[in-house]
């Protein structure tokens, strides 16, 4: 049986691509922030018939996040899928910035928040993707790591993200002849507020098919009304 992890995985989208996934046979990782949220998330994906499993880490912590993702291995077996999707939440030490403010104390907390989350889960699947030849890693930011002027005001937020975008786009070229498939996907969306292209079960489907047809390095999503 293959298996997603799930790093940011919260009720909204993390839920949907977790279950659009598990739907097709995988079992799923969970890894969060909150122990409460991770049990609850568990709970309602059995009762969809979905195996799962939550771990709570921060990514912003790279031994806690490796960690996390390392028992989920133990738990399913070797990773297929690994979606790094996180969420900022309520913290105030990512709160936007307008970029003519930016310093780089306002910056770095950001680039820990997405580049250094990114890559501490990416380090702990690559060498096991790499050596069978097989698996996709997705990357997912707001849509101004893509289109950094689209909100000014979010000038750190567009930064950090930024940083792991050029990470996922250079992994993508360097593994892509090994087998293993790496997407930036950037989303330029209000989840859940909107008509049916802004709900996390038709964004997750985007997913599933970046995963299945393998094609391209980059695959905005936007919804914007």
């Amino acid at each position: 049986m293959p298996t997603i992890a799930i790093i940011g995985a919260g009720p909204g989208l993390g839920l949907s691509i977790a279950t659009r996934f598990g739907r097709e046979g995988f079992s799923v990782g969970l890894v969060s922030r909150t122990r409460k949220n991770l049990d609850a998330l568990v709970v309602e994906l059995g009762s969809k018939g979905i195996e799962a499993a939550g771990y709570a880490a921060d990514v912003t912590d790279p031994v806690a996040l490796a960690g996390a993702v390392a028992k989920v291995t133990e738990r399913f077996g070797p990773i297929d899928v690994l979606s790094f999707s996180p969420n900022a939440g309520g913290d105030s030490a990512l709160a936007p910035v307008a970029v003519t403010d930016l310093t780089l104390e306002s910056v770095r907390p950001q680039v820990d928040f997405y580049l250094g989350g990114g890559l501490a889960a990416a380090q702990q699947v690559l060498p096991a993707m790499t050596g069978r030849g097989s698996g996709t890693i997705l990357f997912s930011t707001g849509g101004t790591s893509a289109n950094p002027g689209m909100m000014p005001a979010f000038g750190n937020i567009a930064v950090g993200a930024g940083a792991l975008r050029t990470y996922a786009l250079s992994l993508h070229a360097a593994v892509a002849d090994r087998g293993v498939y790496v997407a930036h996907v950037p989303l330029s969306v209000w989840i859940g507020h909107g008509g049916p292209e802004t709900q996390p079960d038709t964004i997750a489907e985007h997913y599933w098919s970046i995963h299945t047809e393998r094609e391209g390095a980059e695959h905005p999503y936007v919804a914007l009304g």
